[in-house]
């Protein structure tokens, strides 16, 4: 399996890896909508809890460690895979839904109205 990076895999390289990996070991008939979701929230617990008790400010001294970087390296690689395995099986494709998203997204936080700001929009 050659090495990929960001720089040089499309999601569809990711995502056919993905179902590759599911399908040699039969465990497509475990992926259910409502399994995949509930794996995806589990592993994004995960992810947090590497930050959990931590301030914002410093929470990005975690990945300076290397051991603990690795980790949570894992964690967000469980979370994507877990996305992508949850595209395949509902047939979503990726790419047309983050740019829907993004589109949705831009006219509910306005650069004029939301730069620099965190607040919901609803609060804009």
């Amino acid at each position: 399996m050659k090495p990929m990076t960001d720089a040089t895999a499309t999601v569809g390289e990711l995502r056919e890896r993905v179902l590759a990996f599911a399908r040699a070991r039969d465990w497509e008939q475990f992926h259910s909508p409502k399994n995949l979701s509930m794996a995806l929230a589990a592993e994004a617990g995960e992810l947090m809890e590497h930050f959990l008790w931590t301030e914002s400010k410093t929470s990005a001294a975690a990945l300076t460690d290397p051991a603990k970087r690795e980790e949570i390296e894992d964690e967000i690689a469980d979370v994507v895979i877990y996305a992508l395995e949850f595209a395949n099986i509902g047939g979503i494709d990726l790419a047309r839904a983050i740019g829907a998203k993004l589109t949705k997204n831009a006219a509910k936080y306005p650069v004029e109205k939301s730069r620099g700001r965190s607040v919901k929009y609803t609060e804009l």
